[in-house]
């Protein structure tokens, strides 16, 4: 890209800013609001003040492939469990997100134990899922700016395009969040993470929206490397309730998980 600037094109420049009327000058700063509650709306679809899930997860490789099934419950931003149910080799296995921390409890060695910074970009039980995008995932709202950046079509649905680029300081990994929101019903339909030199590493998308504790919500997730070929992570979401009446913060805590029983549903 050319740096030189010439006074002819500032002077362009200026003449266009001065000459815009003062509610334009302002309308950036209303633009990355309003992109910000579109990304907070959209991430809050699959919460509520708490929630459950069934769903099972299949790490899809060049030569092999294995699922993983599993139950989640949530409460507000700050507190998840991932109970996993199959394989038998990995049934028990409880994982806590407790505010900042998360923790592992392996039922073979009765142990819980601490996930250091160290292991977050690990992959999650194998998957494309890292442990930091399992413990950040309130981090789009949080830790990044939001710009509007024009509409597209994904899947017959007319969507809003937001670019997320970190905050400073901000502890985030990802160099650059692209997403996709559908205009109609804010379900993040498709997502772009790039790293810090601006490579797109990793795509995810969302489809089959069906109505799942009283919200249309995607039943289909998949997460696809763009670096590794034949690599990707697919998430079919069976049910889903919110609000639940039965969960409080205790359900939550670390001396609990090792108790904790899956549902019959």
């Amino acid at each position: 890209m050319k740096t030189r600037i010439y006074s002819v094109g500032v002077l362009l420049l200026l003449t266009l800013f001065i000459a815009r009327p003062a509610h334009a000058q302002n309308q950036p700063a209303k633009d990355d609001q309003a992109a910000k509650e579109i990304v907070s709306k959209s991430f809050n679809l699959f919460l509520g003040k708490s929630s459950f899930s069934t769903m099972t997860m299949t790490v899809v490789r060049p030569s092999w492939k294995r699922s993983i099934e599993m139950q989640t419950w949530s409460l507000g931003d700050d507190y998840y469990i991932t109970y996993i149910m199959s394989p038998a080799r990995d049934r028990g296995q409880v994982f806590l997100k407790y505010n900042k921390d998360m923790w592992n409890f392996i039922p073979a060695i009765n142990r819980i134990i601490k996930i250091p910074p160290s292991m977050m970009m690990q992959a999650w039980m194998g998957s494309d899922f890292t442990n930091n995008d399992l413990m950040k995932m309130n981090s789009i709202v949080t830790d990044y700016t939001h710009q509007l950046n024009g509409n597209e079509k994904i899947d017959g649905y007319d969507c809003y395009v937001i670019d997320l680029k970190p905050l400073p300081e901000a502890p985030v990994v990802w160099g650059a969040i692209k997403m996709w929101i559908a205009k109609k019903n804010l379900n993040t339909l498709k997502e772009e993470f790039y790293n810090t030199k601006g490579n797109l590493v990793k795509t995810e998308t969302a489809s089959n929206l069906k109505m799942m504790g009283g919200r249309l919500l995607p039943s289909h997730l998949e997460m696809v490397s763009n670096i590794k070929h034949g690599h990707k992570t697919v998430i079919d979401i069976s049910h889903q309730e919110f609000d639940l009446k039965d969960i409080n913060q205790n359900f939550f805590s670390i001396q609990h998980i090792k108790n904790i029983q899956p549902r019959n549903l």
